[in-house]
């Protein structure tokens, strides 16, 4: 094998190198986003009281009653609070 030819095959093995490693990277940035909500709150994933995400409908329901929470006169929001961190407290 002459020089050339060596060359050629290492610069070949390289691009294929870097063509399969760039292919992985935009598997994993879409993976990412499904595989990150399997993981457990004891390994750092998400607490079960943690907003939906974005872009589902949950999201959109949550921003809803977060609205109207939000128009709610402050006396009336307090009532409502109330009952839920008693309700956490006796649970734990």
């Amino acid at each position: 094998m002459s020089i050339r030819a060596r060359h050629i095959l290492v610069i070949v093995a390289v691009a294929l190198a870097a063509c399969s490693l760039s292919g992985c990277g935009t598997i994993n940035e879409k993976l990412s986003a499904g595989v990150s909500d399997a993981i457990p709150v004891w390994a750092g994933g998400l607490s079960a009281d943690a907003p939906p995400r974005p872009g589902t409908a949950k999201y959109d329901e949550f921003m809803k009653e977060r609205e109207r929470k939000r128009m709610m006169p402050a006396a009336e929001r307090g009532e409502e609070a109330k009952p839920a961190s008693s309700s956490q407290s006796a649970k734990q």
